[in-house]
């Protein structure tokens, strides 16, 4: 505790789920997320998540400090089992320069923008630069917002999707053969949507945590897309896969190959997934070549607090513009050491 203390020359700002609805634009979170991953890998910027847990309340905590942009901070997910689960998500933005306290944004949005929009930038750098036959497996929100992100990356000339409620794939067809412009077909199987797919967007989760493709769906030269096993316990991806995979490019290295029960699950069988697993951040300085149109290509996402806090930044700046959000009327103090 000190005596030397300054209140922030400009009081922090609220933004609500609400008004992150309101704000989020895709193109502006791609932007944001490629400049935050073209810089070189720094753990100490970003050391990975932190947990507390109780077993009745626990907390997992990502914090970061880009490289990029003018503003650091950390992303907490807190949740309780008092009352079944219940979970919130709370972003905290500050200064590079002066340390105050810049912004609290309502996380719960954030998450799905961030990560669509990281698959975007990961997947761009390993898919075919042509027309591509795209199989999505999943119709809940998690498949929507990458569908639509993929499409501002990549060029679709068709879409399958599978979703084991006919009425959801149904749903999921109608709306993006609206909005994409190409035929966009419902499917009966997952293998269906795979099979002869260029690119394949694997976007939900199986109950028993079970892979939800096989391997022998997939083709020589497809790209693959997964981002549904993030922590230990969950699949998404067989074994199988990654034994034939000639490239994974990883939002986060580290988390990625010891914390997804994917690649846990390749390495137990024998596959060497350290020799085909980089970080996305070489892929896009150049320092590890990418031949787009030949071999298995993997993007695997755990996601992580970099990805928050520079996707958090632009939509502070975006509210700020368009004068959204709630300005508090106290602040905290900043004090000199």
């Amino acid at each position: 505790m000190t005596n030397d203390a300054n209140q922030p020359g400009r009081l922090p700002l609220f933004l609500t789920d609400a008004d992150v609805e309101a704000l989020a634009d895709l193109p502006s979170a791609i932007d944001a997320i490629r400049a935050a991953y073209s810089t070189p890998i720094d753990e100490a910027r970003n050391p990975g998540r932190i947990f507390a847990d109780s077993r009745r309340e626990w907390m997992r905590v990502m914090p970061s400090v880009p490289a990029s942009g003018r503003l650091f901070g950390a992303k907490s997910i807190n949740g309780s089992f008092a009352d079944g689960l219940r979970v919130s998500y709370l972003i905290s933005l500050f200064d590079k320069e002066t340390a105050d306290l810049v912004a609290l944004v309502d996380g719960n949005r954030v998450t799905g923008l961030r990560t669509a929009a990281t698959t975007a930038v990961g997947t761009a750098t390993i898919a075919p630069d042509r027309p591509l036959v795209v199989g999505v497996v999943g119709s809940g929100f998690e498949a929507q917002s990458h569908t639509t992100a993929l499409s501002l990356v990549t060029t679709f000339a068709e879409v399958r999707v599978f979703s084991p409620t006919p009425a959801n794939r149904d749903a999921f067809s109608a709306r993006f053969s609206a909005e994409l412009g190409v035929p966009v077909g419902a499917v009966e199987s997952a293998e269906a949507a795979v099979r002869g797919a260029d690119l394949v967007l694997c976007a939900a989760r199986s109950r028993d945590e079970t892979p939800t493709i096989s391997s022998e769906w997939v083709g020589d030269d497809a790209t693959v897309v997964s981002i549904g096993s993030t922590t230990p316990g969950q699949r998404e991806l067989p074994a199988e896969l990654f034994a034939r995979a000639s490239l994974v490019v990883a939002d986060g290295l580290d988390e990625v190959v010891h914390g997804s029960g994917d690649l846990l699950a390749a390495r137990a069988a024998g596959v060497d997934v350290d020799a085909i697993t980089v970080p996305l951040n070489d892929v896009l300085l150049g320092a590890r070549a990418v031949d787009r149109g030949q071999g298995i290509r993997i993007y695997k996402s755990t996601g992580a607090g970099l990805q928050d806090i520079v996707v958090a930044e632009a939509l502070v700046d975006r509210a700020r513009e368009r004068g959204i959000g709630t300005q508090l009327p106290v602040g905290i103090v900043t004090t000199r050491k």
